[in-house]
């Protein structure tokens, strides 16, 4: 007999086995103590009543009959908007390991039903691709084998510290010394730098214990290492304290937190590390920001000027501004004045092709402190799936024609190029930081790596967790909920941030002392780096090994 009971399904009905991480679970281990369901930040499990039928044989009888039995157990959702995201949260506090997600191995559906409601899917995460990269696969192959002190990095002293702002030339800065002349700012600064993630985008438990970390490095280690804020500003009493010297305050074409920013001028005790103007980022290029409602608390709210709980677009382009010459002119040098012409101002762009034009017109204006290009590898809290996946321009070979640039003119040593994007995108972090700076940066910008490293994102490439977007994060890193950033201790992300710092500096000398350089970053060394790849090593003009 066909049941009467009313079954929905709907072109787009799927079951467990079509979701790309599927919960597997041991009723014979659970003791239904619902600590699963409860931390579960997409609601993806839930307790569910299930009656089982035990068929019953009496072998003494010619009749059949049936048992039933009613239990609760785990069961997985199946709509899209509850979807497994592989965090693992459920598996962490489970006290008996009897659940887990486990990634499925069959092509699942949700790739083509994620539009929902005629929205293309979001992602907060880089794209989701897996593998060594190229910044993996560089080598650091030309070896000093004299007796240089160098060559001893446990014991040698190395410089390891990168400048941010431009130099003059030694006869311009003699000339301007002698007849009293502006000296454009400069900071001695660590050349990984924690990149732009917003107050708002990061929750207030995680920025705190970046901070901490960032102060502790620069106090106690002698590792002066800087952070970025993003866009939305920072909180009042850092811009009031002396703690500000550590951060590089963002200015992007949202114009978020700046009111605040402006007004705390006159109370502040030092100036910022740096000004940067933001036009562009890697994973979305020509797109604009967004601050989902979900992470638009009380806080951010009054930090940024704007109603609670809203949506919080930023435009893709400065809406003031018509071109980059343009903004050299009102940006820059109005920031510049703002501080007093002491702290450096630079632009943050995505690696295009038109990235060297832009470098070209910085070169020209003394106000400009340098250049930042963010790759298409690069990370950020809500972009299109099609912006992450299919727009942008690689790193290495943007960095690369552009120092090259800079080296036909001979103006390669005055104006410093960061880049980001990628960077320890698998885990190796100085190698892919070197490799760059053996490419011709003169620093690159650090963001998820910190997040994974510091605070324990559970982000990948492959698709896992990735919702810092819609506030949920089952770490409290990027939620502004205080029942999950309270599972934050900004004390312990702190000792992450200096332990990672001290890991990082480690791994450089490993690095700058078989090349017997020990007294400054080997920024455009080009002639110690190769790659098995006969292509890549034409394009970036590096040896080819094999």
């Amino acid at each position: 007999m066909v049941s009467t009971r009313s079954v929905s399904v709907a072109p787009g009905s799927l079951t467990p086995n079509d979701f790309p991480w599927i919960i597997e679970h041991r009723e014979d281990r659970c003791t239904l103590c619902g600590n699963c369901t409860s931390v579960c930040p997409k609601e993806a499990i839930r307790l569910a009543y299930r009656r089982q039928r035990l068929p019953r044989l009496d072998i003494l009888s010619t009749k059949r009959g049936s048992e039933y039995r009613t239990f609760t157990g785990i069961r997985q959702e199946t709509a899209i908007a509850n979807a497994c995201i592989g965090c693992g949260m459920c598996a962490m506090v489970c006290p008996n390991e009897a659940i887990m997600p486990a990634p499925n191995t069959n092509e699942h559906r949700t790739l083509f039903f994620n539009n929902q409601k005629g929205e293309p899917q979001k992602r907060g995460g880089r794209r989701n691709v897996s593998g060594p990269n190229l910044l993996d696969r560089i080598v650091f192959n030309r070896i000093s084998m004299l007796t240089d002190p160098a060559l001893d990095a446990g014991r040698h002293e190395f410089n390891l510290t990168t400048t941010l702002g431009r130099i003059l030339p030694p006869e311009d800065f003699l000339d301007r010394i002698q007849h009293g002349g502006w000296i454009p700012p400069t900071r001695e600064i660590f050349p990984f730098v924690i990149g732009s993630m917003s107050f708002g985008a990061l929750s207030p438990n995680m920025w705190l214990g970046l901070l901490q970390g960032v102060a502790y490095c620069n106090e106690v280690l002698g590792i002066p290492v800087v952070m970025c804020t993003g866009e939305g500003g920072c909180p009042p009493w850092v811009l009031r304290s002396p703690y500000l010297k550590y951060i590089v305050l963002q200015i992007a074409s949202g114009y978020f937190g700046w009111d605040e920013i402006i007004r705390a001028i006159p109370e502040m005790q030092c100036d910022p590390a740096a000004i940067e103007i933001k036009y562009g980022q890697g994973a979305k290029p020509g797109d604009g920001g967004l601050l989902m409602w979900h992470k638009v608390s009380k806080l951010i709210a009054r930090l940024r000027g704007v109603p609670e709980s809203v949506d919080l677009p930023s435009p893709p382009v400065h809406q003031t501004l018509y071109s980059i010459e343009e903004s050299v002119m009102k940006m820059v040098q109005t920031m510049s004045t703002a501080f007093g012409h002491k702290v450096p101002v630079y632009p943050k762009i995505s690696a295009s092709t038109s990235a060297k034009a832009v470098l070209n017109n910085l070169v020209r204006n003394p106000y400009a402190a340098g250049l930042l290009i963010d790759g298409i590898d690069g990370g950020t809290g809500a972009a299109y799936n099609i912006s992450m996946d299919a727009t942008g321009n690689p790193i290495a070979s943007c960095v690369r024609e552009c120092y090259l640039d800079l080296v036909a003119q001979g103006r390669q040593n005055e104006i410093p190029i960061f880049a980001a994007g990628g960077v320890g995108k698998n885990g190796n972090i100085a190698q892919n930081g070197m490799a760059l700076i053996m490419l011709g940066a003169s620093g690159v910008h650090v963001g998820k790596y910190i997040m994974q490293a510091a605070a324990g994102c559970l982000g990948n490439e492959k698709g896992r967790c990735n919702v810092c977007n819609l506030g949920i994060c089952p770490k409290g890193i990027t939620s502004q909920n205080p029942k999950l950033y309270r599972r934050l201790d900004p004390d312990l992300v702190a000792d992450r941030v200096a332990e990672v710092f001290m890991a990082i500096r480690t791994e450089v000398k490993k690095i700058m002392a078989p090349l017997g350089r020990s007294q400054s970053l080997p920024v455009g060394m080009s002639d110690a780096i190769g790659i098995a790849d006969r292509d890549a090593a034409d394009l970036l003009k590096i040896n080819y090994v094999c």
